[in-house]
């Protein structure tokens, strides 16, 4: 780790999609600092909970659930809270960046995307707020995509939710700001997980928006795991509804 934030020891992190792309590296990136990790994801996450255990000593708790399923979700976070103790982070990493278009979406297609892109961000919040307020305080910490900042065509809804995602996030911030619950929106930019470089990822792609990034190299989901670590910990403690951007230099958010 390039930095140890002393006060993430024995805190209770709480990951949406912690098993898988983005969401592993922060995990264990989390478990280096020698936090207490609990995530959910919809796929089984066992062959990386054997391998958390095996790279740092220590086995993150997970719950496996359909995040559009928001009585699960809250089912599944009461059982990992029982655990391992009051959520001290929330961060909200899941979602779906299905490619779509306009003319081929009805409003179930539509309400679908919502479920997982921009539904769980409020109701893991609501879940959490009433405890941490309790504790005196938290972080919440809410990914959305830099592709709303950039105007992408080709996933419409994906797109619109996530510019929910920063709005949602500095509503939070303003509206539990008195309960000392900092929210805080990351923005990746491309980041190449293993679906990315599987389904989207063609060289031209690749060599086109690497053009656009002031920063000449691909993004890594480890890439992301520092940002996270700071806005999660007291370095971070005055910093609320602000949008942070790891994207290479590509969106401007100033």
């Amino acid at each position: 780790m390039d930095a140890i934030f002393h006060d993430l020891k024995d805190k209770h992190v709480f990951i949406t999609g912690g098993g898988s792309g983005i969401g592993a590296a922060l995990s264990e990136g989390f478990l280096q600092q020698g936090a207490k990790v609990s995530f959910v994801q919809r796929s089984d996450a066992s062959a990386f909970i054997t391998e958390m255990e095996q790279k740092t000593g220590a086995s993150p708790h997970y719950r496996q659930c359909d995040l559009s399923d928001i009585d699960a979700l809250h089912v599944a976070m009461t059982e990992l809270q029982n655990q391992q103790g009051v959520i001290d982070v929330l961060v909200n990493n899941a979602g779906n960046d299905v490619r779509h278009h306009l003319n081929e979406y009805d409003v179930a297609d539509w309400d679908n995307n919502m479920s997982v892109n921009l539904r769980p961000y409020f109701f893991t919040a609501q879940f959490v707020a009433p405890f941490m307020k309790k504790e005196g305080g938290g972080a919440i910490i809410n990914y959305s995509s830099a592709s709303y900042l950039m105007g992408n065509a080709g996933y419409p809804a994906y797109v619109a939710a996530n510019a929910g995602i920063t709005g949602l996030t500095r509503a939070l911030a303003r509206e539990l700001g008195g309960d000392n619950i900092r929210v805080n929106a990351l923005i990746p930019g491309w980041v190449l997980t293993q679906k990315q470089l599987d389904k989207w990822a063609s060289p031209k792609d690749l060599q086109a928006h690497l053009a656009k990034q002031c920063l000449k190299k691909h993004l890594s989901p480890e890439d992301m795991v520092g940002g996270t670590l700071f806005l999660a910990s007291n370095a971070s403690k005055m910093m609320t509804g602000q949008v942070l951007a790891i994207d290479g230099g590509v969106v401007i958010t100033g």
